[in-house]
Protein backbone atom coordinates (compact mmCIF):
# COMPACT_ATOMS: atom_id res chain seq x y z
CA UNK A 1 0.00 0.00 0.00
CA UNK A 2 1.44 3.30 -1.01
CA UNK A 3 1.08 6.03 1.72
CA UNK A 4 2.96 9.41 1.64
CA UNK A 5 5.75 10.06 3.59
CA UNK A 6 5.46 12.22 7.29
CA UNK A 7 5.85 16.07 6.91
CA UNK A 8 8.64 17.68 8.66
CA UNK A 9 7.55 19.34 12.36
CA UNK A 10 7.77 22.96 11.70
CA UNK A 11 5.73 26.02 11.76
CA UNK A 12 3.94 27.69 8.61
CA UNK A 13 2.25 31.11 7.61
CA UNK A 14 -0.80 31.74 5.28
CA UNK A 15 -0.28 34.70 3.41
CA UNK A 16 -1.96 34.87 0.19
CA UNK A 17 -0.46 36.54 -3.00
CA UNK A 18 -2.92 39.14 -3.59
CA UNK A 19 -2.32 40.22 0.08
CA UNK A 20 1.62 41.34 -0.58
CA UNK A 21 2.34 45.06 -0.50
CA UNK A 22 3.03 46.19 -3.74
CA UNK A 23 2.43 49.78 -5.75
CA UNK A 24 -0.21 48.83 -8.39
CA UNK A 25 -3.34 47.57 -6.05
CA UNK A 26 -2.23 44.14 -5.47
CA UNK A 27 0.21 41.65 -4.39
CA UNK A 28 2.26 40.26 -7.24
CA UNK A 29 5.61 38.74 -7.52
CA UNK A 30 7.99 41.19 -7.28
CA UNK A 31 10.37 42.53 -4.97
CA UNK A 32 7.56 42.90 -1.99
CA UNK A 33 7.24 38.87 -2.39
CA UNK A 34 10.78 38.59 -2.47
CA UNK A 35 10.70 40.78 1.21
CA UNK A 36 7.69 38.43 2.33
CA UNK A 37 10.37 35.27 1.84
CA UNK A 38 13.27 36.89 4.08
CA UNK A 39 10.48 37.96 6.68
CA UNK A 40 8.89 34.41 6.84
CA UNK A 41 12.82 32.56 6.37
CA UNK A 42 14.05 35.00 9.64
CA UNK A 43 10.93 33.85 11.08
CA UNK A 44 12.38 30.57 10.79
CA UNK A 45 8.75 29.14 8.86
CA UNK A 46 9.16 26.39 6.94
CA UNK A 47 6.05 26.58 5.49
CA UNK A 48 4.37 29.24 2.86
CA UNK A 49 0.66 28.56 2.48
CA UNK A 50 -1.14 30.49 -0.23
CA UNK A 51 -4.27 30.28 -1.71
CA UNK A 52 -4.62 28.79 -5.32
CA UNK A 53 -3.10 30.80 -8.16
CA UNK A 54 -5.78 30.41 -10.98
CA UNK A 55 -7.40 33.19 -12.90
CA UNK A 56 -10.12 34.73 -11.13
CA UNK A 57 -13.54 35.37 -12.38
CA UNK A 58 -16.83 37.03 -11.56
CA UNK A 59 -16.25 37.22 -7.58
CA UNK A 60 -12.92 37.46 -7.32
CA UNK A 61 -12.53 33.86 -5.49
CA UNK A 62 -9.34 31.85 -6.31
CA UNK A 63 -11.80 29.20 -5.43
CA UNK A 64 -13.54 29.64 -9.10
CA UNK A 65 -11.13 30.04 -11.88
CA UNK A 66 -11.03 30.31 -15.50
CA UNK A 67 -9.08 27.37 -15.95
CA UNK A 68 -7.09 24.89 -13.22
CA UNK A 69 -4.39 25.12 -15.18
CA UNK A 70 -3.40 28.53 -15.97
CA UNK A 71 -2.11 32.10 -13.56
CA UNK A 72 -3.74 34.88 -12.48
CA UNK A 73 -2.35 37.72 -14.68
CA UNK A 74 -2.86 40.02 -12.03
CA UNK A 75 0.42 38.47 -10.13
CA UNK A 76 2.44 39.44 -12.93
CA UNK A 77 4.56 41.96 -11.63
CA UNK A 78 4.44 45.18 -13.19
CA UNK A 79 8.23 46.57 -12.20
CA UNK A 80 10.02 43.15 -13.76
CA UNK A 81 8.67 44.22 -16.77
CA UNK A 82 9.87 47.95 -16.41
CA UNK A 83 13.23 46.18 -15.94
CA UNK A 84 12.85 43.59 -18.57
CA UNK A 85 12.21 46.82 -21.03
CA UNK A 86 8.97 45.90 -21.62
CA UNK A 87 6.87 48.96 -20.59
CA UNK A 88 8.52 52.65 -19.26
CA UNK A 89 7.85 53.76 -15.87
CA UNK A 90 6.40 56.46 -17.02
CA UNK A 91 3.15 54.79 -18.32
CA UNK A 92 2.33 53.90 -15.01
CA UNK A 93 2.63 56.86 -13.40
CA UNK A 94 -0.50 58.76 -12.67
CA UNK A 95 -2.48 55.64 -12.57
CA UNK A 96 -5.22 55.21 -10.03
CA UNK A 97 -4.96 51.72 -8.70
CA UNK A 98 -7.29 51.90 -6.07
CA UNK A 99 -7.51 54.82 -2.97
CA UNK A 100 -7.35 51.77 -0.18
CA UNK A 101 -3.44 50.40 0.16
CA UNK A 102 -5.20 47.79 2.62
CA UNK A 103 -7.58 46.49 -0.14
CA UNK A 104 -7.67 45.51 -2.97
CA UNK A 105 -10.12 47.15 -5.94
CA UNK A 106 -10.67 44.38 -8.26
CA UNK A 107 -13.04 46.74 -10.78
CA UNK A 108 -9.51 48.87 -10.91
CA UNK A 109 -7.18 45.79 -11.70
CA UNK A 110 -9.97 44.83 -14.02
CA UNK A 111 -10.22 47.58 -16.31
CA UNK A 112 -6.31 48.88 -15.85
CA UNK A 113 -4.46 45.80 -15.69
CA UNK A 114 -4.77 44.09 -18.92
CA UNK A 115 -4.33 47.58 -20.69
CA UNK A 116 -1.22 47.85 -19.22
CA UNK A 117 -0.47 44.64 -19.78
CA UNK A 118 -1.29 44.47 -23.70
CA UNK A 119 1.38 47.21 -24.16
CA UNK A 120 4.08 44.68 -22.73
CA UNK A 121 2.59 42.35 -24.68
CA UNK A 122 3.42 44.73 -28.32
CA UNK A 123 7.03 44.52 -27.20
CA UNK A 124 7.31 41.40 -25.94
CA UNK A 125 5.95 39.25 -28.91
CA UNK A 126 8.58 40.32 -30.87
CA UNK A 127 11.33 40.32 -28.47
CA UNK A 128 10.97 37.15 -26.72
CA UNK A 129 9.30 35.12 -29.84
CA UNK A 130 11.41 32.09 -29.34
CA UNK A 131 10.98 31.63 -25.57
CA UNK A 132 7.32 32.17 -25.60
CA UNK A 133 7.54 29.86 -29.08
CA UNK A 134 9.30 27.02 -26.55
CA UNK A 135 6.86 27.59 -23.88
CA UNK A 136 3.98 27.11 -25.81
CA UNK A 137 4.92 24.00 -27.28
CA UNK A 138 5.55 22.38 -23.40
CA UNK A 139 2.06 23.70 -22.52
CA UNK A 140 -0.50 23.37 -25.48
CA UNK A 141 -1.65 20.05 -24.18
CA UNK A 142 -3.92 22.94 -21.65
CA UNK A 143 -2.61 26.35 -22.65
CA UNK A 144 -4.05 26.54 -26.45
CA UNK A 145 -7.59 25.08 -25.33
CA UNK A 146 -7.47 28.25 -22.40
CA UNK A 147 -6.11 30.89 -24.56
CA UNK A 148 -8.65 30.00 -27.52
CA UNK A 149 -11.13 30.35 -24.29
CA UNK A 150 -10.17 33.71 -23.14
CA UNK A 151 -10.17 34.78 -26.40
CA UNK A 152 -13.84 33.78 -27.05
CA UNK A 153 -14.72 35.40 -23.73
CA UNK A 154 -13.20 38.73 -24.91
CA UNK A 155 -15.18 38.46 -27.99
CA UNK A 156 -18.50 37.46 -26.39
CA UNK A 157 -18.15 40.30 -24.02
CA UNK A 158 -17.17 38.29 -21.00
CA UNK A 159 -20.48 36.15 -21.24
CA UNK A 160 -20.31 32.59 -20.48
CA UNK A 161 -19.71 29.90 -22.38
CA UNK A 162 -22.75 28.35 -22.22
CA UNK A 163 -24.08 31.59 -23.36
CA UNK A 164 -21.44 31.05 -26.85
CA UNK A 165 -23.02 30.21 -30.39
CA UNK A 166 -23.67 26.85 -30.53
CA UNK A 167 -20.71 25.84 -32.62
CA UNK A 168 -18.09 27.51 -30.74
CA UNK A 169 -19.92 25.78 -27.32
CA UNK A 170 -19.75 22.46 -28.95
CA UNK A 171 -16.47 23.27 -30.01
CA UNK A 172 -16.87 22.44 -33.26
CA UNK A 173 -13.75 21.97 -34.94
CA UNK A 174 -14.46 24.60 -38.02
CA UNK A 175 -15.84 26.92 -36.02
CA UNK A 176 -12.72 27.09 -33.81
CA UNK A 177 -10.26 27.17 -36.33
CA UNK A 178 -12.29 30.28 -38.27
CA UNK A 179 -12.36 31.66 -34.91
CA UNK A 180 -8.66 31.58 -34.04
CA UNK A 181 -7.55 32.55 -37.78
CA UNK A 182 -9.31 36.18 -37.29
CA UNK A 183 -8.40 36.32 -34.08
CA UNK A 184 -4.46 35.35 -33.88
CA UNK A 185 -3.01 38.24 -31.92
CA UNK A 186 -5.31 37.83 -29.30
CA UNK A 187 -4.75 34.37 -28.41
CA UNK A 188 -0.76 34.98 -28.77
CA UNK A 189 -1.91 37.85 -25.96
CA UNK A 190 -3.08 35.36 -23.50
CA UNK A 191 -0.38 33.07 -24.09
CA UNK A 192 1.87 35.10 -23.41
CA UNK A 193 0.00 36.06 -20.45
CA UNK A 194 0.42 32.22 -19.07
CA UNK A 195 4.48 32.26 -20.30
CA UNK A 196 4.68 35.78 -18.06
CA UNK A 197 3.14 34.78 -15.26
CA UNK A 198 5.12 30.74 -14.60
CA UNK A 199 8.18 32.67 -15.48
CA UNK A 200 8.31 34.85 -12.99
CA UNK A 201 6.48 32.70 -10.46
CA UNK A 202 9.50 29.99 -11.09
CA UNK A 203 11.80 32.47 -10.01
CA UNK A 204 9.89 33.39 -6.59
CA UNK A 205 9.63 29.76 -5.70
CA UNK A 206 13.19 28.88 -6.25
CA UNK A 207 14.13 31.71 -3.91
CA UNK A 208 11.58 30.92 -1.56
CA UNK A 209 12.96 26.99 -1.81
CA UNK A 210 16.41 28.34 -1.69
CA UNK A 211 15.61 30.29 1.90
CA UNK A 212 13.96 26.61 2.51
CA UNK A 213 10.49 27.52 2.57
CA UNK A 214 8.16 24.97 1.17
CA UNK A 215 5.13 26.72 -0.47
CA UNK A 216 1.56 24.88 0.01
CA UNK A 217 -0.86 25.52 -2.45
CA UNK A 218 -4.67 25.13 -2.36
CA UNK A 219 -5.94 22.67 -4.83
CA UNK A 220 -10.05 23.07 -4.99
CA UNK A 221 -11.76 19.93 -5.76
CA UNK A 222 -14.21 21.54 -8.48
CA UNK A 223 -13.66 23.59 -11.60
CA UNK A 224 -16.03 26.63 -12.23
CA UNK A 225 -19.02 25.98 -14.45
CA UNK A 226 -17.55 29.16 -16.56
CA UNK A 227 -14.14 27.84 -17.20
CA UNK A 228 -11.97 26.24 -20.11
CA UNK A 229 -12.23 23.16 -18.04
CA UNK A 230 -16.30 22.50 -17.81
CA UNK A 231 -15.99 23.51 -21.52
CA UNK A 232 -13.17 21.17 -22.42
CA UNK A 233 -13.82 18.23 -20.02
CA UNK A 234 -17.78 18.56 -20.31
CA UNK A 235 -18.09 14.81 -20.67
CA UNK A 236 -16.68 14.15 -17.08
CA UNK A 237 -19.25 16.90 -15.45
CA UNK A 238 -22.61 16.02 -15.12
CA UNK A 239 -24.18 18.21 -17.77
CA UNK A 240 -27.13 18.22 -19.76
CA UNK A 241 -25.93 16.68 -22.88
CA UNK A 242 -27.38 19.10 -25.32
CA UNK A 243 -27.39 22.58 -23.65
CA UNK A 244 -24.38 22.10 -21.00
CA UNK A 245 -26.58 23.28 -17.85
CA UNK A 246 -25.34 21.31 -14.99
CA UNK A 247 -27.66 18.83 -13.49
CA UNK A 248 -26.37 18.57 -10.02
CA UNK A 249 -24.08 21.35 -8.34
CA UNK A 250 -21.56 21.22 -5.74
CA UNK A 251 -21.44 23.18 -2.31
CA UNK A 252 -21.59 21.93 1.55
CA UNK A 253 -24.66 21.41 4.30
CA UNK A 254 -25.82 23.54 6.78
CA UNK A 255 -23.58 24.54 8.96
CA UNK A 256 -21.60 26.89 12.30
CA UNK A 257 -21.19 29.10 8.77
CA UNK A 258 -24.53 29.29 7.21
CA UNK A 259 -28.24 27.83 8.16
CA UNK A 260 -28.54 28.08 4.61
CA UNK A 261 -25.31 25.82 3.57
CA UNK A 262 -22.94 27.17 0.92
CA UNK A 263 -23.74 26.27 -2.42
CA UNK A 264 -21.19 27.04 -4.91
CA UNK A 265 -22.84 26.15 -8.21
CA UNK A 266 -19.89 24.41 -9.37
CA UNK A 267 -20.53 21.18 -11.77
CA UNK A 268 -19.64 18.22 -9.66
CA UNK A 269 -17.86 15.19 -11.62
CA UNK A 270 -19.28 11.85 -13.20
CA UNK A 271 -17.45 9.46 -11.12
CA UNK A 272 -18.10 7.19 -13.84
CA UNK A 273 -16.84 8.76 -16.47
CA UNK A 274 -13.85 9.45 -14.49
CA UNK A 275 -12.98 6.00 -14.15
CA UNK A 276 -13.30 5.36 -17.52
CA UNK A 277 -10.95 8.15 -18.55
CA UNK A 278 -8.48 6.08 -16.47
CA UNK A 279 -8.83 9.59 -14.20
CA UNK A 280 -6.77 11.62 -16.83
CA UNK A 281 -8.16 15.10 -15.98
CA UNK A 282 -6.92 14.57 -12.13
CA UNK A 283 -3.65 12.95 -13.05
CA UNK A 284 -3.39 16.04 -15.06
CA UNK A 285 -4.60 18.84 -12.63
CA UNK A 286 -2.53 17.03 -9.89
CA UNK A 287 1.17 17.14 -12.02
CA UNK A 288 0.09 20.65 -12.86
CA UNK A 289 -0.25 21.74 -9.38
CA UNK A 290 2.86 19.93 -8.50
CA UNK A 291 4.98 22.07 -10.82
CA UNK A 292 3.61 25.01 -8.30
CA UNK A 293 3.70 24.12 -5.38
CA UNK A 294 5.81 21.49 -2.58
CA UNK A 295 2.69 20.47 -1.20
CA UNK A 296 -0.67 20.21 -2.37
CA UNK A 297 -3.83 21.14 0.14
CA UNK A 298 -6.62 19.03 -0.90
CA UNK A 299 -9.78 21.56 -0.26
CA UNK A 300 -12.91 19.89 0.49
CA UNK A 301 -11.22 16.50 1.25
CA UNK A 302 -14.50 15.21 2.41
CA UNK A 303 -16.15 15.44 -0.94
CA UNK A 304 -13.70 12.96 -2.81
CA UNK A 305 -15.04 9.86 -0.69
CA UNK A 306 -18.50 11.46 -0.61
CA UNK A 307 -20.05 14.36 -2.34
CA UNK A 308 -22.65 16.93 -1.19
CA UNK A 309 -25.09 17.01 -4.57
CA UNK A 310 -27.29 20.06 -4.81
CA UNK A 311 -29.96 20.24 -7.76
CA UNK A 312 -29.20 23.18 -9.43
CA UNK A 313 -32.33 24.83 -9.57
CA UNK A 314 -32.46 24.93 -5.89
CA UNK A 315 -31.31 28.64 -4.87
CA UNK A 316 -29.99 27.25 -1.43
CA UNK A 317 -27.98 24.34 -0.35
CA UNK A 318 -30.65 23.17 1.96
CA UNK A 319 -31.90 19.76 0.52
CA UNK A 320 -28.55 18.29 -1.05
CA UNK A 321 -27.78 14.53 -0.69
CA UNK A 322 -24.62 13.01 -0.35
CA UNK A 323 -23.29 10.72 -3.19
CA UNK A 324 -20.77 8.48 -3.11
CA UNK A 325 -17.38 9.16 -5.13
CA UNK A 326 -14.57 6.42 -5.91
CA UNK A 327 -11.33 8.03 -3.88
CA UNK A 328 -9.51 4.79 -3.38
CA UNK A 329 -9.31 4.26 -7.77
CA UNK A 330 -8.24 8.33 -7.92
CA UNK A 331 -5.68 8.12 -5.24
CA UNK A 332 -4.21 5.12 -6.27
CA UNK A 333 -3.87 6.05 -9.41
CA UNK A 334 -2.27 9.69 -8.29
CA UNK A 335 -0.05 8.22 -5.88
CA UNK A 336 1.21 5.71 -8.26
CA UNK A 337 1.82 8.40 -10.69
CA UNK A 338 3.26 10.58 -8.38
CA UNK A 339 4.87 8.67 -5.37
CA UNK A 340 6.77 11.49 -4.30
CA UNK A 341 3.51 14.19 -4.12
CA UNK A 342 2.77 15.38 -0.71
CA UNK A 343 -0.80 16.36 0.35
CA UNK A 344 -3.15 17.90 3.46
CA UNK A 345 -6.51 16.67 3.72
CA UNK A 346 -8.81 19.67 4.32
CA UNK A 347 -11.10 17.31 6.23
CA UNK A 348 -13.17 19.93 8.58
CA UNK A 349 -16.68 19.94 9.14
CA UNK A 350 -19.04 17.22 9.85
CA UNK A 351 -16.61 14.28 8.88
CA UNK A 352 -17.36 10.39 9.02
CA UNK A 353 -15.79 7.50 9.72
CA UNK A 354 -15.07 6.80 6.43
CA UNK A 355 -13.29 10.16 5.19
CA UNK A 356 -11.31 9.22 8.33
CA UNK A 357 -10.81 5.59 6.99
CA UNK A 358 -9.69 7.59 3.46
CA UNK A 359 -7.04 10.18 5.10
CA UNK A 360 -5.22 7.62 7.42
CA UNK A 361 -5.23 4.87 4.40
CA UNK A 362 -2.29 7.41 2.53
CA UNK A 363 -1.37 8.74 5.67
CA UNK A 364 -2.69 12.06 4.72
CA UNK A 365 -2.04 14.64 7.55
CA UNK A 366 -5.50 16.63 8.61
CA UNK A 367 -6.44 19.72 9.95
CA UNK A 368 -7.42 21.19 13.57
CA UNK A 369 -8.93 24.81 13.94
CA UNK A 370 -8.41 25.93 16.72
CA UNK A 371 -11.55 27.89 16.45
CA UNK A 372 -13.96 24.77 16.06
CA UNK A 373 -13.04 23.54 19.35
CA UNK A 374 -14.89 25.01 22.44
CA UNK A 375 -17.79 22.45 23.70
CA UNK A 376 -19.24 22.81 27.23
CA UNK A 377 -17.03 19.37 28.18
CA UNK A 378 -13.90 19.46 26.79
CA UNK A 379 -13.49 16.50 23.86
CA UNK A 380 -13.85 18.20 20.61
CA UNK A 381 -11.14 16.76 18.22
CA UNK A 382 -10.18 20.19 17.71
CA UNK A 383 -8.73 20.93 21.01
CA UNK A 384 -4.95 20.08 21.04
CA UNK A 385 -5.16 17.34 24.61
CA UNK A 386 -6.56 15.48 21.28
CA UNK A 387 -4.08 15.93 18.68
CA UNK A 388 -2.19 13.67 17.07
CA UNK A 389 1.44 14.12 15.36
CA UNK A 390 0.09 13.31 11.34
CA UNK A 391 -1.35 16.43 11.75
CA UNK A 392 -1.80 20.56 10.81
CA UNK A 393 -3.30 22.88 13.59
CA UNK A 394 -4.70 25.98 12.43
CA UNK A 395 -4.98 29.46 14.39
CA UNK A 396 -7.46 30.80 11.95
CA UNK A 397 -8.42 29.73 7.96
CA UNK A 398 -9.63 32.19 4.91
CA UNK A 399 -12.83 31.05 5.80
CA UNK A 400 -12.78 31.69 9.70
CA UNK A 401 -12.72 34.98 11.65
CA UNK A 402 -9.15 36.16 12.01
CA UNK A 403 -7.66 34.78 15.88
CA UNK A 404 -7.91 37.99 17.12
CA UNK A 405 -11.12 38.84 15.74
CA UNK A 406 -12.44 35.13 17.65
CA UNK A 407 -11.41 36.53 20.51
CA UNK A 408 -13.05 40.32 20.10
CA UNK A 409 -16.61 38.54 18.88
CA UNK A 410 -16.97 35.43 21.54
CA UNK A 411 -19.42 35.67 24.38
CA UNK A 412 -19.29 35.39 27.80
CA UNK A 413 -19.90 31.93 27.64
CA UNK A 414 -17.53 30.85 24.97
CA UNK A 415 -14.82 33.50 26.35
CA UNK A 416 -15.07 31.61 29.71
CA UNK A 417 -14.41 27.81 28.25
CA UNK A 418 -11.37 29.58 26.16
CA UNK A 419 -9.86 30.91 29.36
CA UNK A 420 -10.30 28.19 31.22
CA UNK A 421 -8.51 25.36 28.80
CA UNK A 422 -5.41 27.60 27.86
CA UNK A 423 -5.59 28.86 31.74
CA UNK A 424 -6.01 32.88 30.71
CA UNK A 425 -6.14 35.54 33.54
CA UNK A 426 -7.77 39.32 32.64
CA UNK A 427 -4.16 40.40 31.92
CA UNK A 428 -3.00 37.90 29.61
CA UNK A 429 -2.18 38.76 26.37
CA UNK A 430 -4.75 36.17 24.71
CA UNK A 431 -3.79 36.11 21.19
CA UNK A 432 -0.05 34.84 22.03
CA UNK A 433 -0.97 32.54 24.58
CA UNK A 434 -2.96 30.60 21.72
CA UNK A 435 -0.64 30.91 19.29
CA UNK A 436 2.38 29.51 22.11
CA UNK A 437 0.16 26.36 22.95
CA UNK A 438 -0.87 25.84 19.30
CA UNK A 439 3.29 26.11 18.65
CA UNK A 440 3.36 23.61 21.85
CA UNK A 441 1.18 21.02 20.41
CA UNK A 442 2.06 17.80 18.77
CA UNK A 443 0.60 18.62 15.46
CA UNK A 444 3.40 18.47 13.18
CA UNK A 445 2.88 21.64 11.41
CA UNK A 446 0.98 24.53 13.43
CA UNK A 447 -0.17 27.24 10.72
CA UNK A 448 -0.78 30.93 11.20
CA UNK A 449 -2.58 33.42 9.33
CA UNK A 450 -0.64 36.37 8.41
CA UNK A 451 -3.13 38.80 10.80
CA UNK A 452 -2.71 36.32 13.70
CA UNK A 453 0.84 37.18 14.04
CA UNK A 454 0.11 40.83 13.11
CA UNK A 455 -2.86 40.90 15.65
CA UNK A 456 -5.09 41.98 13.68
CA UNK A 457 -9.20 41.56 14.10
CA UNK A 458 -11.81 40.53 11.34
CA UNK A 459 -10.97 44.05 9.66
CA UNK A 460 -8.54 41.53 7.65
CA UNK A 461 -10.81 38.46 7.38
CA UNK A 462 -10.28 37.34 4.02
CA UNK A 463 -13.51 35.53 2.91
CA UNK A 464 -16.83 35.19 4.35
CA UNK A 465 -18.74 32.06 2.73
CA UNK A 466 -21.26 32.48 1.39
CA UNK A 467 -21.03 36.19 0.42
CA UNK A 468 -20.05 37.89 -2.60
CA UNK A 469 -18.12 41.24 -3.32
CA UNK A 470 -16.36 41.46 0.21
CA UNK A 471 -13.64 39.45 0.22
CA UNK A 472 -10.60 38.18 -1.30
CA UNK A 473 -9.05 41.81 -1.06
CA UNK A 474 -7.17 42.52 2.35
CA UNK A 475 -3.50 43.45 1.90
CA UNK A 476 -0.47 44.06 4.03
CA UNK A 477 1.81 46.99 4.66
CA UNK A 478 5.17 47.53 4.51
CA UNK A 479 5.36 48.62 8.38
CA UNK A 480 4.03 45.05 8.72
CA UNK A 481 7.23 42.97 8.01
CA UNK A 482 8.49 43.65 11.77
CA UNK A 483 11.94 42.12 12.37
CA UNK A 484 10.84 41.51 16.26
CA UNK A 485 8.13 39.43 15.21
CA UNK A 486 9.81 37.55 13.24
CA UNK A 487 12.53 37.04 16.21
CA UNK A 488 9.48 36.25 18.32
CA UNK A 489 8.22 33.39 15.71
CA UNK A 490 11.67 32.48 15.62
CA UNK A 491 12.08 32.04 19.16
CA UNK A 492 9.36 30.16 19.69
CA UNK A 493 9.44 27.48 16.91
CA UNK A 494 13.39 27.20 18.73
CA UNK A 495 11.82 26.48 22.00
CA UNK A 496 8.95 23.49 20.53
CA UNK A 497 11.12 21.21 18.27
CA UNK A 498 10.08 23.92 15.43
CA UNK A 499 13.11 25.33 14.18
CA UNK A 500 15.99 23.37 12.14
CA UNK A 501 18.99 24.11 13.97
CA UNK A 502 21.12 23.12 10.61
CA UNK A 503 19.15 25.46 8.41
CA UNK A 504 20.94 27.37 5.72
CA UNK A 505 20.24 29.04 2.66
CA UNK A 506 20.47 25.93 -0.35
CA UNK A 507 22.74 26.88 -3.24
Amino acid sequence: MLRQKRLERGNGIILPIFSLPSNYGIGTFGKKAYEAVDFLSDAAVKYWQILPLGQTSYGDSPYQSFSTFAGNPYFIDLDILIEDGLLEKDELENLNFGDNERYVDYGIQYNLRYRILEKAYDIAKDRYKDEIEDFRKEEGWWLEDYALFMAIKKDKLDVSWLEWDDKLKKRDPEALAEFAAKHKDLIDFYIFLQYEFFKQWKKLKEYANRKNLQIIGDLPIYVAMDSCDAWVYCDILKLDPKTFDPLIVGGAPPDAYSEDGQLWGNPVYDWEKLKESDYDFWVKRIGSCLRLYDILRLDHFRGFEAYYAIPASDDNARYGTWELGKPYELFDKIINTYPEALFIAEDLGYITKEVDDLKNHYNFPGMNVIQFAFGKNFDSNYLPHNYVNNSVVYSSTHDSDTLQGFLDVADDELTELIDKYFGLDEDDDKRWKIIRALMASVSDIAMFEIQDILGYGNEAKINSPSTIGVNWKWRMLDSDFDPDLAKRIKEMSKIYGRYDNGRTEKK
